[in-house]
């Protein structure tokens, strides 16, 4: 699902239906997107990471596939621990130690969040004299921003580190999938010299992209350019997972 190279041109946009049918991490999108909530499971539930080094605009991506999905967004720095928090405005990195139990309270808002998406909708059919409505393309999932550089990292977010019975408590067969942002070094700094208000800053971005494992070989990633409009990113992500913008 990789995009493999990426240049500042984005992509053209057209049928791709025949390219992407058969791609194993995707593979029965086309029928959770096509089944009325009332007879989805949390299976049909997605749980979108937009991930890469601070500065990549992982927010305003975020934002905007959460605004086109109609699903909700977080940003994973919301959720660190005040102790990280005061480490990272220190200028002072945070240990694997620090990140375990942030990336653990990440994955387990997914489930968090989905289950009461899927009681509500639930509720809500089953209460509905109406017929308007149904077999609308309705969607269960969350998008979250988290810089997840390492592989270990992404493994956590995926639910993988999780014993069989948290597993089932907190992941349900909710899948996963990562939106890598990617970009170069020199755009990267520019934008980091001219941000506001946030804890990270500019002189850490070389341990960030040293720390960096690329996620373009794993399952389930998708790859954007930062050079693209955030229009084409949200496009990319839409066609490669084979979503459905509303």
């Amino acid at each position: 699902m990789s995009n493999g190279h990426l240049d500042a041109e984005a992509p053209a946009y057209h049928n791709h239906d025949d390219k992407t049918k058969d791609d194993p991490a995707i593979a029965g999108h086309d029928a959770a997107n096509n089944k009325p909530l009332a007879n989805q499971d949390i299976s049909d539930a997605i749980f979108l990471v937009v991930m890469g080094v601070s500065g990549t605009g992982k927010s305003t991506l975020g934002n905007a596939l959460s605004k086109a999905l109609h699903i909700p967004f977080v940003d994973g720095d919301d959720l660190h621990p005040q102790s990280n928090v005061a480490k990272m405005s220190r200028c002072e990195p945070l240990t694997d130690a620090d990140r375990q139990p942030w990336l653990e309270t990440i994955r387990k808002t997914a489930p968090d969040t989905i289950i009461p998406q899927a009681e509500m909708e639930k509720t809500l059919s089953e209460n509905e004299c109406s017929t308007v409505g149904q077999g609308e393309d309705k969607k269960l999932g969350i998008i979250v921003a988290c810089s997840s550089l390492k592989k270990t990292y992404r493994s956590v977010l995926r639910g993988e580190s999780l014993s069989e019975g948290e597993m089932l408590k907190h992941s349900g067969g909710i899948r996963t999938y990562f939106v890598y942002m990617k970009g170069s070094r020199e755009v990267l700094v520019d934008r980091m010299m001219k941000r506001q208000g946030h804890f990270m800053k500019a002189a850490m971005l070389d341990s960030q992209l040293a720390t960096l494992e690329s996620p373009e070989n794993e399952e389930g990633v998708v790859t954007v350019s930062i050079g693209w409009s955030t229009e084409d990113q949200v496009r990319e992500v839409v066609r490669a997972l084979k979503l459905e913008a509303q």
